[in-house]
C-alpha cells in the first residue's frame, strides 16, 4: 500500500500580517511559516497506515524553497519520502491541484490524504480538485476512517450531524479535526529528517485561473462604549442602537 499526504505551508496563526509593497501579496518579512494545522492530520493518518499496514508513505508540497521545511516536519513525524514541487511564482488552487495530480500519477498511491482546508486562503477545494484531475472519488471533512482491504468507510461532518460514506481505493480523504491526534516529532525523528533527501520537481502548471488584484487589511474595530451597569441604562442603550449603530 502507498499512502500520500499532500501538505501546505502557511503563516503561523500568531503572525501579524502586513500587505507587501506590491499590494497583492503579504509581506514575508518576519513571518513564521508552519505546516498547515489541518495537514498535520493528513500526515498522521499516513504514518498510522505505515505502522498498521506497512504502507509506504510520501509527502508532497508545492511552492517556494521555504516549503522544504514543512516536508522536513513531515519526515520528523514519520513520513518516508518527500516530493517538493518548486514554483517561484504564486500558484492558485487550480494550478496547485494540477501539479499535485501529475506527481501523484507517478506514485500511483492507494490513498491520498489532505487537510480539509488551509488556514490562509480557506478555500477547501484543493483535495477535491486533485481527486477530479486523477479521476478518483474523494470524501471531505472526515473525522473517522476505517480501511478493510479495498473497502473504505468514512464518517464525515455535515451541517447538523454526521454522515457515513463507503468507497473503495484509490481514494482522496480530506481530514477534519478529530480523525486522529497528530504526534509530536521526537528527537530521533528530528535528527533523521535533517539528512533525508527531498525529491525536487519543477512546477509544470503555472497558468492560474485566479488573479489577485489587491489585498487590504480589515478595518480596525471601533472602541466600545459602556452606557451603564444596571437596568437604568437600557433606554440609552436602545437609543444608541437605533440612532448610532442603526441596527434596530
Amino acid at each position: 500500500m502507498k499512502a500520500v499526504a499532500c501538505i501546505s505551508q502557511v503563516p503561523d496563526t500568531t503572525t501579524k500580517v502586513k500587505i507587501g509593497s506590491n499590494g497583492d501579496t503579504i509581506d514575508p518579512t518576519g513571518v513564521t511559516y508552519i505546516i498547515n494545522p489541518y495537514d498535520e492530520f493528513a500526515v498522521e493518518a499516513a504514518v498510522q497506515l505505515k505502522e498498521k499496514n506497512g504502507a509506504e508513505t510520501y509527502v508532497i508540497s508545492a511552492g517556494k524553497d521555504s516549503v522544504k521545511e514543512v516536508i522536513k516536519k513531515a519526515y520528523a513525524m514519520g513520513i518516508d519520502k518527500g516530493i517538493f514541487i518548486k514554483s517561484d511564482s504564486e500558484l492558485d488552487s487550480f494550478s496547485i491541484a494540477k501539479n499535485l495530480a501529475d506527481a501523484l500519477k507517478e506514485i500511483n498511491p492507494d490513498i491520498i490524504f489532505f487537510g480539509k482546508q488551509s488556514i490562509d486562503y480557506d478555500d477547501s477545494q484543493i483535495g477535491t480538485l486533485t481527486a477530479e484531475f486523477l479521476g478518483i472519488p474523494s470524501i471531505s471533512v472526515v473525522v473517522e476512517l476505517k480501511i478493510d482491504g479495498n473497502k473504505v468507510t468514512a464518517e464525515r461532518e455535515i451541517e447538523g450531524g454526521k454522515e457515513i460514506v463507503e468507497s473503495s481505493l484509490p481514494l482522496v480523504i480530506c481530514c477534519q479535526k478529530g480523525i486522529n491526534n497528530p504526534r509530536y516529532p521526537n528527537l530521533k525523528g528530528i535528527m533523521q529528517s535533517k539528512s533525508k533527501p527531498i525529491e525536487e520537481k519543477q512546477a509544470s502548471h503555472t497558468e492560474n485561473k485566479i488573479e489577485f488584484l489587491k489585498m487590504t487589511l480589515p478595518k480596525e474595530k471601533s472602541k466600545g462604549k459602556i452606557v451603564g451597569t444596571d437596568v437604568s441604562a437600557v433606554p440609552e442603550l436602545v437609543r444608541l442602537l437605533r440612532e448610532e449603530a442603526k441596527v434596530i
